[in-house]
C-alpha cells in the first residue's frame, strides 16, 4: 500500500479572473473547489494513474468532512485523524494574468493527535511506500519528518520526501527512497545558485552521498534530472504546452515517478512518466487525469504499466 501524509491539508478554492486589483471589488470568471495539500495531491494523481493510496493527516470541522468526501470521490482511501477543535483551512488560488495564493493557517494539532498518527504509521508493512510532503505547521515539532523516519527505520518501507531545505537535509541519514527538490531549493541547501545542468548534477550527487537513494530535481520549464539509485542519470525537457497552473505540478511529478517505478521497476520509465505527469498538471488548471498524461507520453502507455 502507498500512504501519503499531509499535516495541514486544505480545501483549495481555485478561481480565475480577468484581473486582480487590490482594494477593489473583483469578480471571478470561473471557480472550483478541490482537495488540497501536497500529500493529497499525490494521492489524487496516483488514483488517476491507477494506483490506490491511503491519505493520512489531520482534519477538523465541516471543511475537513468535505475534504475527506472529495478525496473519496477521487478514488482515494482516507484515514484522517479528526481534531476536536478548529477547521481544515481554505486556501485561495487566484489565476488572473499571474498566480496569487492566500493560504489559511489551519487547526492546532495536539500531542494526542500526533500519537494517533504514530499508531497508524506503526501499522505500515514491509514493502509499503510512504510519501511525506509539504511543510510542517508551527503547531507541530519541527523535526516531525525525522521522528517518523526514525520510527520506521529498518522496516523496508520506501519513503519519498518532498520538502525544502532543513526538512529535507535532516532526513537524509535515514536513506529516503526518493527526494524531490527543485533546482532553486537544491542551490539554497548549499548556499549557492545553480546555473548549469552540470552544477545541478554535482549538487544532487552530494545529496546522494548524504544518504538519498534517488534524487529527482525539477526545473520547471527546463525539465528535470534524476540521479538514480543504480548510478544512472536521466534528464529531459518537458513536452511543449502552455503553463496554466504551477500548483501541484511537483506533486504530480512525484506521483508519476512512483507509479512508473512501482509498475515497471525501471528508473528511466519512472522518470519519463514523472516528467509527463508534472507537465500535464502544469498545462491544466488542476491535477491531470490519466488521459492528459498519456497524451503527452506519445508512447504506448502499457510500457509504463498504465
Amino acid at each position: 500500500m502507498i500512504y501519503t501524509v499531509t499535516f495541514n491539508p486544505s480545501l483549495d478554492y481555485v478561481i480565475r479572473a480577468e484581473e486582480l486589483v487590490p482594494g477593489r471589488l473583483n469578480r471571478t470568471t470561473h471557480e472550483c473547489i478541490y482537495p488540497g495539500g501536497k500529500g493529497n495531491n499525490v494521492s489524487v494523481i496516483l488514483s488517476n494513474l491507477g494506483l490506490k493510496s491511503k491519505a493520512l493527516g489531520f482534519v477538523a470541522g465541516f471543511t475537513g468532512e468535505s475534504l475527506e468526501k472529495m478525496l473519496n470521490d477521487y478514488g482515494c482511501y482516507t484515514d484522517f485523524i479528526k481534531l476536536k477543535e478548529g477547521f481544515t483551512r481554505i486556501n485561495v488560488k487566484v489565476n488572473a494574468k499571474e498566480e496569487t495564493e492566500i493560504n489559511g493557517q489551519g487547526p492546532v494539532i495536539t500531542n494526542e493527535a500526533i500519537d494517533l498518527l504514530y499508531e497508524k504509521l506503526d501499522q505500515l508493512e514491509e514493502g509499503d511506500v510512504l510519501v511525506l510532503a509539504g511543510s510542517i505547521p508551527n503547531t507541530l515539532p519541527s523535526d516531525m519528518y525525522e521522528r517518523i523516519m526514525a520510527r520506521l527505520e529498518g522496516r523496508d518501507i520506501r519513503v519519498a520526501v518532498d520538502a525544502t531545505k532543513d526538512l529535507l537535509l535532516n532526513v537524509l541519514k535515514y536513506h529516503p527512497f526518493l527526494i524531490k527538490p527543485n533546482n532553486h531549493e537544491l542551490g539554497e541547501m548549499f548556499g549557492t545558485t545553480l546555473k548549469t545542468q552540470e552544477e545541478i548534477i554535482e549538487y544532487a550527487g552530494r545529496l546522494k552521498e548524504m544518504g538519498a537513494r534517488n534524487v529527482l530535481v525539477s526545473m520547471a520549464g527546463d525539465g528535470a534530472i534524476l540521479l538514480a539509485e543504480d548510478g544512472s542519470i536521466h534528464s529531459g525537457k518537458p513536452p511543449k504546452g502552455k503553463v496554466l497552473n504551477s500548483v501541484g505540478a511537483g506533486d504530480s511529478m512525484v506521483a508519476g515517478f512512483l507509479t512508473g517505478y512501482l509498475n515497471t521497476g525501471d528508473y528511466e520509465k519512472a522518470f519519463r512518466l514523472g516528467v509527463a505527469t508534472g507537465s500535464a498538471t502544469a498545462f491544466l488548471y488542476w491535477l491531470a487525469a490519466k488521459e492528459d498524461v498519456v497524451r503527452l507520453l506519445n508512447e504506448d502507455p502499457k510500457k509504463f504499466g498504465l
